[in-house]
């Protein structure tokens, strides 16, 4: 029986490689996770995703999946993943794991099959004769996520695999009944072990067009798009949900490119049978142009493409989130020069999404302000940063500068720097040198510190978690924004029979005048949680001091 235990929950994202390092190699580990059980235990969420621990060589950090039912060995064993498992229901967390079935590795002993055209496995995958006389020539125009062509030709058999991402990582066929089959047993598995629920990577993208058309140039994670949500999308998510999702007690939360709030109701509705939510990313591309080009954020658009979702109808649960793996740090991309107001502005940013009607994500380091490093070129690890610059140096050279000055916003790598625990060796990561450079503002930013601090941003997230748990006006109430237009505040009404919280959140690191409504009529308001010790009594006409946050019961 589903009892959707994810209206009222929390979860906090762990990118295991750069958490916490339990054997001294440099990569963060599953024991290294055990080891801090404790600590996500203390910041009161929910549930952890754990981004893929699977078998992989690692072409994209472990998204690139040879092996399904086991364990990366830099990560630890199969009973190490189960002690940490069990240490995590012992203090009251789920686990949300990630699936990733849109592609494999190209090591996966599928794909090492299926290079064998009288290979039963040959059809788990999308092979096809290229174009031209001697067949040389791509099947299509498509091109990968990761930059190149999204086709790559295999001698051994004269035909071409379809690769959405790096060439490693070629896409599954889920026309193939066998491979939707082998999907559901790959879901099981995991339930069966005491998993709470996956987060569904690319999920849109397992359905691809009929006959696979040219498309639209694509490039640079422009133009994308046209590949999600397939003919077929909705009914390979409902099959896996009746086959696996729906028989326990689940949460799943789709990678959703091209869902959006005009089509979510058939997408995550709880009478469709399909996933429980998505991540919407449109109110992250409000300060890019063209999903990629830095522009100056707009808390106008932001709160207008959130204010959409949280009109959805309540059978739909919207989630929000501000950092995660593939995204920069959310301080400077939202909250512009803080300069020496970092808490001040993240405990702004924590005020103003937790109390949407919505399942809340946490990145591991957001809850103590860890920014973006400021990376030169040889620092760079993910792919897509790797393969960029690649690109543009050998395609337009002239544009390396601004290139870098992109990437510098824009890079995942951004968010996988090692968590920065102490201010010792390495921020207390790992006693080894870490796979990744360290962001050199541990010394002044990291966990030791900020647990000395009563008023430090990571104890405004527990205070804020805290206060949020089990409130029906947070779970179902009514959604409403105040002053929709205000260029600098984040202002919203929640409602649920006779209850009602205002929030009221500054972005900026100026003081900012906020009146309320003529029509906003209130006989009395307690304050429930401020970011400055003295803060002030609800009245019509406030003046915001720097990224202020409160939020007061209202009557």
């Amino acid at each position: 029986m589903k009892t959707r235990w994810y209206k009222d929950a929390v979860v906090y994202q762990i990118y295991p490689r750069s958490f916490c390092d339990g054997n001294g190699d440099g990569v963060g580990d599953i024991r290294g996770i055990i080891s801090k059980l404790d600590y996500i235990k203390s910041l009161g969420v929910d549930a952890v995703w754990l981004s893929p621990v699977y078998k992989s060589p690692n072409d994209d950090n472990g998204y690139d999946i040879s092996d399904y039912r086991d364990i990366m060995d830099e990560f630890g064993t199969l009973d190490d993943w189960k002690e940490m498992i069990a240490g995590m229901h012992e203090r009251g967390i789920r686990l949300v794991m990630d699936l990733v079935v849109n592609h494999t590795s190209d090591e996966h002993a599928w794909f090492v099959e299926s290079r064998n055209k009288d290979s039963e496995y040959r059809d788990y995958y999308i092979w096809r004769r290229g174009r031209g006389k001697d067949g040389k020539k791509p099947p299509n125009n498509w091109t990968s996520n990761f930059t190149g062509p999204a086709w790559e030709y295999d001698e051994e058999s004269g035909e071409w695999y379809l690769h959405l991402f790096s060439k490693k990582q070629p896409d599954l066929n889920w026309e193939n009944p066998k491979v939707r089959q082998e999907v559901a047993d790959i879901c099981n598995y995991w339930f069966d072990l005491g998993v709470d629920g996956f987060r569904c990577d690319v999920i849109t993208y397992i359905s691809k067009k009929d006959g696979l058309p040219n498309g639209k140039p694509a490039f640079l994670l422009v133009g994308y798009e046209q590949y999600a949500v397939g003919p077929r999308y909705h009914e390979y998510i409902h099959e896996l949900n009746e086959r696996s999702f729906s028989r326990y007690d689940s949460m799943t939360v789709g990678e959703s490119i091209g869902i959006t709030p005009d089509n979510a109701f058939d997408a995550i509705d709880e009478s469709v049978g399909e996933l429980d939510s998505v991540f919407s990313f449109d109110h992250m591309s409000v300060d890019f142009r063209l999903n990629v080009l830095p522009k100056r954020f707009d808390l106008v658009k932001f709160k207008k493409v959130l204010d959409r979702w949280q009109q959805l109808p309540k059978t739909c649960q919207p989630t929000v989130f501000l950092e995660n793996h593939d995204q920069p740090r959310c301080l400077p991309r939202f909250v512009g020069d803080y300069k020496d107001k970092r808490e001040l502005a993240g405990m702004s940013l924590a005020a103003a999404i937790l109390f949407l009607r919505a399942t809340p994500y946490i990145y591991q380091g957001q809850e103590i302000g860890m920014t973006n490093c400021n990376f030169a070129v040889e620092d760079y690890k993910d792919i897509m940063s790797v393969n960029a610059l690649a690109t543009v140096k050998k395609v337009a050279p002239i544009l390396m500068p601004y290139a870098k000055k992109v990437l510098l916003k824009r890079a995942r790598d951004h968010a996988r720097t090692p968590m920065q625990w102490t201010d010792g060796d390495n921020a207390g990561f790992s006693t080894a040198e870490p796979w990744m450079k360290v962001n050199p503002n541990f010394k002044d930013i990291n966990v030791k510190d900020s647990e000395a601090r009563e008023d430090s941003l990571l104890n405004f997230y527990r205070k804020a978690i805290s206060y949020r748990k089990g409130k029906d006006v947070v779970i179902s109430g009514d959604f409403s924004l105040v002053r929709p237009k205000h260029k600098d505040v984040f202002a919203y009404v929640r409602e649920f029979k006779g209850q009602r919280l205002l929030v009221i959140a500054n972005f900026k690191n100026k003081r900012v005048k906020f009146k309320l409504p003529n029509d906003f009529a209130f006989e009395s308001s307690k304050l429930a949680l401020a970011n400055y010790k003295d803060a002030q009594d609800l009245q019509n006409n406030l003046l915001l001091r720097e990224y202020e946050a409160l939020v007061y019961e209202i009557k």
